[in-house]
């Protein structure tokens, strides 16, 4: 219920400020371009109001259709394109942003009955590539600071889970963003955002054209109405195969949990761990068909064990609704018989 509420005001928001389509020129381009680090959020000038993440002129909210999940936290996610450019269409893929444009995701968890702000990141297209910085909020909400060597803060999650939150460093950000040694964004693809968003984005001259979107991932509220198979594989390519790919940090796992992977072996059906241990917890194969409770992916999934669970960074406790996605699907495979699936 939380994620369907927090989805439908997102939705509502991206959709009021592409209809106004302001015309672009608020934000601070030249600290978004230039060398350097800036030390504040304020700097770029992304919000008109940041404590109430109100975007400034150019300045889109969007939102993701099954996004990734960490410790239940609400995300607030804005894209920026600079004046006088576009971004590409590319497929189904990633939404291919110009330079000096910028991606902003604001994390926030409530206290007292109020939101607060956490952290915000931004992922910066400057010409030698993308840059992914962290900045922590004040606790007057004011302000939000660069926190290269990252941060850790106590938190409560919706679930009720005192929980020590960690800002990543910078160079962790690499381990989430990182893809042939380059840092990319991993949200925006295409068959990740909804249609009518894409229709806006284009119609508002943001992207060149609406793109073509043959398999879109379902909306995560409506998991429960579309097939076990595509509520678990949105999930799984929105919280692991942003490492779970190849030329990504978890390469040599041999799993590829991208949406448009099609080979069985490839997302883990009756496949061999590379590396067993601790990790795998004595269990055989990464997808057991018919059988969640013998399969190393949601015993993964389900554990806040460090060194056990999965994903390594971004959350520290259980989803336990994408968990159960998880287990739905792999509940649903045909079973397998071992010795065929070995030969």
């Amino acid at each position: 219920m939380i994620r369907s509420l927090v989805f439908g005001a997102a939705l509502a928001t991206a959709a009021a400020a592409l209809a106004a389509a302001p015309d672009r020129g608020a934000v601070n381009d030249a600290v978004i371009a230039e060398a350097g680090l800036p030390r504040t959020l304020s700097e770029y000038g992304f919000f008109t109001d940041a404590a109430e993440q109100i975007p400034a002129a150019g300045v889109t909210p969007y939102r993701l259709n099954t996004p990734l999940w960490s410790d239940g936290a609400e995300k607030l996610r804005f894209v920026y394109v600079p004046e006088g450019t576009q971004a590409k269409a590319n497929g189904e893929g990633l939404i291919d942003l110009p330079v000096g444009a910028a991606l902003i995701k604001t994390f926030a968890f409530q206290k007292d009955g109020k939101r607060r702000l956490i952290e915000t990141r931004v992922l910066l297209h400057r010409a030698d590539g993308w840059l992914a910085l962290p900045y922590v909020w004040n606790d007057e909400q004011t302000e939000a600071k660069l926190a290269v060597a990252g941060a850790r803060m106590p938190v409560t999650t919706p679930a009720g889970e005192a929980i020590d939150y960690r800002v990543p460093n910078k160079n962790q950000c690499k381990e989430c963003h990182g893809l042939n040694g380059e840092v990319i964004p991993i949200g925006p693809k295409a068959r990740n955002l909804s249609a009518d968003w894409l229709d806006r984005f284009a119609d508002a001259g943001m992207i060149d054209k609406v793109p073509a979107v043959a398999n879109r991932i379902p909306m995560w509220e409506d998991r429960a109405t579309v097939s076990a198979a595509a509520a678990a594989r949105g999930y799984l390519d929105a919280n692991c195969a942003h490492c779970h790919r190849p030329g990504a940090t978890a390469s040599n796992s041999g799993l590829d949990l991208r949406w448009e992977q099609s080979d069985p072996h490839a997302i883990g059906i009756m496949k061999h761990p590379v590396a067993a241990g601790r990790g795998a917890g004595n269990l055989l194969y990464d997808v057991v068909p018919g059988k969640p409770d013998q399969s190393i992916l949601t015993y993964r999934l389900a554990s806040s064990e460090a060194g056990v669970a999965m994903p390594e960074l971004g959350k520290a406790t259980v989803d336990h609704d994408g968990l159960a996605a998880v287990e739905r699907w792999i509940a649903a495979l045909p079973q397998m018989d071992a010795a065929r699936a070995d030969h």
